[in-house]
């Protein structure tokens, strides 16, 4: 679960880690209000939605005075902001954040992140604040430091001070950096955090560290731990139909390609994906019926994916073990009754009942094609969906 830059910093002055004073706004006049109670001279509005490269997209500005400070706001909020993480649709901005500015020296990078490969919290640094790291990684790996957390989740004054001394910083700005990364693995271990991203970490002219930016990522799991952070959760920001498939208790992920999939288990999803990729397509979704899916749930399973207006056809790719192959013809069947369903279908079934299934399917007069390996239904789902009109 993502939070919005004004909460991340809320709970990292918690944890008495130096973030800009600031406040929310939801209209101009508020975001004024804001700017008098704050100390500077130069204030920051800041569009708050859940991606990054909000600056490039027009959703950040340094404004000199009060009346600058309001009509950024009136600028911002309300917009259909488009990043590099939003794609082209955008995000409609409905708050903003207005900061005091920061005289800024140096911009770093820091982060903590679960590294799921070696099963631990990752410490990392860069000189290189303000840049995506992904590029810093391709173009200069030997500028992004990294340090391993143990096994009781604790970083040691050594491995901060290896990272910050790599950073280029002075001797009194290393001890602020120790202290700063030991109070954000607290954060982040007694949060359930998986990513902690300050870019970026700032040194001020008077060389003080701070945090200009924001990004936790929270263990959706863990929340019944946490139910105030999970409070912090912003459901405007989700994808609509994620927020449709989630009220009818659908596992549903929205991707950005046009061929809709609906699969029993994590696993056989995953396959399933790679496979319409290699033979040339792009899937739309992660839909995993489950194993104790019903009729009615693999019907709305149906609703949900067929809502997406970049769907060209759909994929079913079924195992039957506890998921009974029958269930799912039966559910196709009452999902193509109630929503018309027109689009070229792909069917692949095995295992519990698929006798049964096919059966059922052969008899209900649907139009669709039968395959009997996963990658053969790739192949023709993708040469089924070259044609049709977006």
């Amino acid at each position: 679960m993502n939070i919005h830059e004004y909460q991340a910093k809320r709970l990292l002055a918690s944890y008495g880690i130096p973030v800009p004073k600031g406040g929310t706004a939801d209209t101009p006049a508020e975001a004024r209000n804001v700017a008098e109670g704050l100390s500077g001279a130069v204030w920051v509005v800041k569009a708050q939605i859940h991606a990054g490269g909000r600056g490039k997209g027009g959703g950040v500005k340094v404004c000199k005075n009060l009346d600058e400070v309001e009509k950024a706001a009136q600028a911002i909020l309300g917009m259909q902001l488009v990043t590099h993480q939003t794609g082209p649709e955008g995000k409609k901005v409905h708050k903003v954040w207005v900061e005091d500015g920061t005289r800024i020296a140096r911009e770093l990078y820091l982060a903590i992140v679960l590294d799921r490969g070696y099963e631990c919290l990752t410490v990392m640094a860069s000189p290189d604040g303000g840049m995506d790291i992904e590029e810093v990684a391709e173009k200069h790996p030997e500028r992004i430091f990294t340090t391993r957390l143990d096994g009781a989740h604790q970083v040691w004054p050594f491995q901060a001070r290896k990272l910050f001394f790599g950073c280029g910083l002075t001797p009194q700005q290393i001890g602020q950096g120790v202290a700063f990364v030991s109070n954000l693995v607290r954060l982040c271990v007694e949060k359930d955090a998986t990513q902690v991203e300050i870019n970026p970490l700032a040194v001020t002219e008077e060389g003080n560290i701070i945090a200009l930016d924001a990004k936790l990522n929270f263990d959706e799991s863990a929340l019944k731990r946490h139910p105030d952070i999970a409070a912090l959760e912003d459901p405007e920001e989700g994808d609509p139909l994620e927020r449709k498939a989630a009220a009818l208790g659908v596992n549903y992920v929205r991707l950005n390609g046009y061929v809709g999939t609906m699969v029993n288990g994590a696993g056989l999803a995953m396959a399933t994906m790679d496979a319409i990729k290699q033979a040339g397509a792009e899937p739309a979704n992660f839909l995993d019926a489950g194993g104790g899916a019903s009729v009615e749930m693999v019907s709305k399973g149906f609703e949900v994916m067929l809502s997406d207006p970049r769907v060209r056809g759909v994929l079913i790719n079924i195992f039957g073990g506890i998921l009974r192959c029958d269930i799912v013809a039966n559910g196709v069947v009452q999902a193509a009754k109630n929503l018309n369903i027109t689009l070229p279908l792909v069917i692949r079934m095995e295992g519990t009942n698929v006798e049964e299934a096919r059966r059922i399917l052969n008899e209900c007069g649907l139009n669709f094609t039968t395959a009997t390996s996963m990658t053969e239904a790739a192949r023709l789902i993708t040469e089924k969906t070259k044609g049709v009109a977006q």
